[in-house]
């Protein structure tokens, strides 16, 4: 079975896209961890404990990130190697992945559980609508985009079967 066939057309749009939203929550969760935490010193992953429990909980945050990319990179050398990668497909899952982990940090984490906020002393709601509106921006761009690309992936199969 060739990587054109029906069978193998929507396998392939699905790895695409789940290396995708790894490599998204993976990058976009390093970013955060890098930026938030080690270079602005805003906060750390759990707050509610003694700065020794927030760095301890700062690397296992920063060891999901990299467990996230490394998987997603084992995904995409093994799409590449198939040459079944498909750069919008997987463009659409990261953006869903990256999307998803920012609307999940600012609403669940920052807000329902209180883990952390985004900043400390300050007003939080200009922090609160730009973090969480740029997630809702980057998780509906890759929705729309996973859906187009779904819709093409669905279409080229049919095309495949009637040729068939």
């Amino acid at each position: 079975m060739d990587a054109s066939s029906p069978a193998v057309q929507q396998p392939r749009h699905g790895r695409n896209v789940t290396a995708g939203i790894l490599f998204g929550l993976g990058t976009i969760a390093f970013v955060d961890e890098v930026v938030f935490h080690q270079i602005l010193h805003w906060h750390h992953f759990y707050d509610r404990s003694t700065t020794a429990v927030g760095l301890v909980s700062d690397g296992l945050f920063h060891a999901f990130s990299w467990f996230a990319t490394v998987a997603a990179l084992l995904m995409v050398a093994a799409l590449h190697r198939e040459r079944t990668l498909q750069g919008l497909t997987f463009t659409a899952g990261w953006l869903t992945g990256a999307g998803f982990f920012q609307l999940y940090d600012g609403l669940v984490q920052h807000k329902l559980l209180g883990l952390h906020q985004i900043r400390y002393g300050v007003n939080l709601v200009p922090y609160d609508v730009t973090w969480n509106v740029i997630a809702g921006v980057l998780l509906l761009a890759g929705v729309v985009l996973w859906i187009i690309t779904g819709r093409r992936a669905r279409r080229s199969s049919r095309a495949d079967s009637a040729r068939t």
